[in-house]
């Protein structure tokens, strides 16, 4: 069937464009880039998202926009992902990637704590009107299929009826992600494939699964048992980009290729770091002094030089476990050196070995006046660094303020003023603030002497050298004097009348100096 303004949609974007993928890698926030891409289509990745971009940023920034937008001729299909909240801003960043691009895809599955301050990925599925209006904006402007990707509510009807309204809108394909926005870190759980069929059964527009992927095995049996038309995985991909190929290579193996890669189309260090760790998850668990290294490496030949280093230890253990294999026996289900998934704990795991820690660590040592008993142990340990900070809750100043603003003043300013405040004063009166630095009416009575001296003829070499100096000095102090009556006026460099007040002040209290200089040397001749 066909979309708005003849593009393909549905099934037929499914059967034409996607060329029916069914093994899909997830769009992964500094981890889907180009370079990972491709290290993925050569192991079998049939359809590719780009990481999920901030619609705004996208907008705003023409570097960004360009590193989001990286592909090649290989790197096809491709759906760019997007997270926004505004209709408009969504629609304006889809415009601008929709030439380079097979598919537009709004984040709704994004549960991490910067969704939700920014209000957007899965805390955007309570706002059904919202969600609506920017997905029937996309879908009847642009000239690409626009998707989405989701995750469930625990109530199962409530989940169909959410899926039902994203397709009613125009949404042509639709990714769940078998998982609640609570399930996330220690708390993530297993997905339910059974959300999942009921979307598959309750919808007439393709859906991909997301959620339990480790093993090729898990594919079949996830298509299987929901009837989906595609599998999505993030994780198992991280550890395994040879997942979709039911292989599972030496992980230096696939650290080189994809640094091979990385030569060709760079992307930022940190990305690369990030998809080492992944894939050496196991190896660095076993030689530990390789994980600093890693950590601590500047460039990408600094890295490649300790995937060699790790090559070799590797190889070594892989002889030495051919004459004794009972050597190299881990809880793994394959020798620690070759690429598998990462299987997180149970919540009830987590809290166990939490618990465990926690009777591990030395115990902190707080005055015993009480006030620590309700404190987390995070604020605990502020308190032993901080004997004096205050957990009441009040957001009051724990600074004393200026005499004449709300900043804090210096703590030894002579007269209880901010910086700013003080220069005003010291500047007007001709008055000294050693501890903020502000010395006018010194160098004033240095100038004096100065010229006292130069009457009489007494001026040596050293004092032509402060004569220079000061000049220069009394220069810069005329000009922030005369900058900060400006600023004091308020407004006043789009005030003509008030600027022309500014100087002709500057220019009497110059006048009222020359008298000063005046009435000195009188004085002084006289003597």
């Amino acid at each position: 069937m066909s979309g708005s303004g003849g593009k393909l949609a549905g099934y037929d974007f499914w059967n034409g464009t996607l060329k029916k993928a069914r093994l899909v890698v997830a769009p992964m926030v500094d981890q889907s880039e180009l370079a990972w891409r491709l290290l993925s289509r050569r192991y079998g990745a049939e359809l590719c998202y780009t990481p999920m971009l901030h619609a705004s940023v996208f907008i705003r920034e023409k570097s960004y926009r360009k590193d989001g937008l990286a592909s090649c001729e290989e790197d096809r299909p491709l759906i760019v992902q997007f997270c926004a909240n505004d209709p408009d801003i969504f629609l304006k960043a889809a415009l601008l990637a929709e030439p380079h691009c097979d598919a537009i895809d709004l984040n709704l599955g994004c549960p991490q704590s910067i969704a939700k301050r920014g209000h957007y990925g899965a805390f955007l599925q309570d706002d059904w009107e919202l969600l609506h209006k920017m997905v029937h904006t996309c879908h009847t402007k642009l000239r690409v299929p626009i998707t989405c990707k989701m995750r469930i509510f625990d109530d199962i009807k409530k989940t169909v009826r959410y899926a039902q309204m994203l397709e009613l809108a125009g949404c042509q394909l639709l990714t769940v992600h078998g998982r609640t926005k609570e399930q996330k870190g220690r708390l993530t759980g297993i997905a339910s494939w059974e959300h999942i069929k009921a979307i598959k059964e309750n919808v007439k527009i393709p859906v991909f699964a997301n959620g339990n992927i480790q093993y090729l095995s898990d594919i079949e049996r996830c298509l299987k048992e929901t009837g989906v038309d595609g599998v999505m995985t993030a994780e198992g991909n991280l550890h395994n980009p040879a997942l979709f190929k039911d292989l599972s290579p030496p992980a230096w193996e696939m650290a080189e290729q994809y640094l091979e890669l990385v030569d060709k189309y760079p992307c930022p260090l940190s990305y690369v770091r990030g998809h080492l760790f992944k894939l050496l998850q196991h190896i660095l668990s076993v030689h530990i002094d390789f994980r600093e290294a890693l950590g601590k490496a500047k460039s990408v030949d600094v890295m490649s030089e300790i995937v060699k280093s790790i090559k070799e230890r590797c190889q070594t253990d892989v002889e030495k476990s051919k004459s004794n294999p009972d050597a190299f026996q881990t809880d793994l289900p394959l020798p620690y050196w070759l690429c598998q998934p990462y299987v997180r704990p149970t919540p009830e795991e987590t809290e166990k070995k939490q618990l465990e820690r926690e009777g591990l660590k030395r115990p902190l040592e707080l005055s015993s006046n009480g006030d620590s008993e309700q404190l987390s142990r995070n604020k605990m340990k502020k308190k032993v660094r901080f004997p004096n900070k205050q957990f009441d809750g009040k957001k009051g100043r724990s600074y004393e303020p200026c005499a004449n603003c709300p900043n804090p003043k210096g703590t030894r300013c002579l007269f209880n003023l901010c910086k700013a405040c003080c220069r005003k004063k010291t500047y007007r009166e001709m008055v000294d603030c050693p501890p903020h630095n502000l010395l006018p009416k010194t160098k004033r009575e240095r100038r004096l002497q100065y010229e006292m001296n130069e009457q009489k003829g007494k001026v040596t070499p050293d004092q032509t050298v402060v004569k220079s100096s000061d000049h220069i000095l009394a220069k810069t102090e005329n000009e922030l004097e005369y900058g900060m009556n400006l600023q004091i006026d308020g407004e006043s460099e789009r005030n003509d009348s008030t600027e022309e007040e500014n100087r002709k002040e500057i220019e009497n209290e110059k006048e009222i100096e020359l008298l000063s200089l005046e009435a000195s040397h009188k004085t002084a001749d006289v003597t």
